[in-house]
């Protein structure tokens, strides 16, 4: 089962990654280098792993300040970034920085303190998949959790989230 689980997630990465690639090139988007994709040494993997971790832990910290416009330097400002959560698909940087505004940063709403939990980070080529949980601590001392599934791609050096689904308990 577990095997099948990470074909599965393989198979659905790789679709993103040529999916976005093909997007990139019908729409003339060259401006955004993208490393050529090759085999990865261990080490190679591990300076991935710790630079995806490394851009999570930024969007905690942005977060943590309040900071929304600086949380999304994790995300990859394109219209073609995709965002699913509660059985919505949006599509674009833009419309997903409204969400969180609207969700986390609109009268009555808060944004509460974010940590990233459980997190399992797979890098394949030039792209990768991060699992893991969030976990939100309100002033009321509510705790929102979900679960996320974030495919990152290196561009221009930089990782970016390139498309994050998001569920809630």
């Amino acid at each position: 089962m577990k095997l099948i689980h990470r074909s599965l997630m393989l198979s659905l990465c790789c679709l993103a990654l040529s999916s976005t690639a093909v997007a990139q090139t019908q729409t003339g988007q060259t401006d955004q280098k993208v490393e050529a994709a090759k085999p990865k040494t261990a080490n190679q993997a591990k300076e991935a792993e710790s630079a995806i971790r490394a851009v999570l832990d930024a969007q905690v910290t942005a977060w943590n300040a309040g900071k929304l416009e600086e949380f999304m330097v994790g995300y990859w400002r394109s219209p073609k970034l995709t965002f699913f959560s509660g059985g919505r698909k949006l599509e674009s940087w833009d419309a997903t920085l409204e969400r969180y505004r609207k969700n986390y940063q609109s009268e009555g709403k808060e944004m509460g303190k974010l940590q990233f939990l459980d997190l399992d980070v797979q890098t394949f080529g030039r792209g990768a998949v991060v699992r893991g949980r969030y976990e939100l601590t309100l002033s009321d001392g509510k705790k929102p959790t979900g679960l996320f599934t974030l495919v990152l791609r290196k561009i221009r050096k930089n990782w970016k989230i390139i498309h994050d689904h998001t569920s809630t308990n």
